[in-house]
């Protein structure tokens, strides 16, 4: 137990670290459970939809007597009992009902911009704001005639002024309470 006056210093101890690994080993293991416990069959009917239009996966359609919904089942069980891999079965699907039959695009080739696209949207979108942020941030202060770091900035004369003009940059300030 720290006493009183001393600096919290558990961080640096072993007790730290003890729990630091078992947490990222707690992490990795539950990473690799997600996956785990689920047929072949389960995964590959999961990644292709039913083509009756009802825009369900394939093995959750719940349609009453769909007409599509057997017939892909049994087409995928004689897909697997054939031994092609998981990318075979999944070409096979999409060449026969089209590439709108697979509930996520296959990664490689033009499909990548499927899964890349939306993701540099975002991080762009990220940037541009923080980067927008950061440059009104920069023209408020300007404005106001405070630095970055906390000083006043002196900006040379525009030229010479009329008392109308002190007059007017004297009611904006009020009106803006700078």
């Amino acid at each position: 137990m720290r006493k009183l006056g001393q600096p919290w210093r558990t961080w640096r101890g072993p007790i730290f670290w003890a729990r630091t690994v078992q947490t990222a080993l707690l992490c990795v293991v539950a990473i690799a459970m997600l996956g785990a416990g689920q047929s072949r069959f389960d995964r590959l009917g999961h990644e292709l939809m039913c083509s009756c239009g009802c825009s369900q996966i394939l093995l959750e359609c719940n349609h009453v007597s769909c007409p599509d919904s057997p017939v892909m089942i049994r087409e995928l069980h004689a897909q697997l009992a054939t031994g092609k891999s998981d990318a075979e079965v999944l070409q096979w699907f999409a060449a026969k009902y089209g590439p709108t039959i697979l509930a996520a695009p296959i990664r490689g080739g033009f499909d990548n911009v499927a899964w890349i696209v939306p993701i540099a949207v975002f991080l762009l979108a990220t940037i541009g704001t923080f980067v927008v942020v950061w440059l009104w941030k920069r023209r408020a202060l300007a404005l106001s005639g405070e630095s970055p770091g906390g000083g006043v900035l002196e900006f040379p004369a525009a030229g010479p002024t009329t008392p109308q003009d002190a007059a007017l940059r004297e009611r904006i300030r009020r009106e803006t309470e700078y």
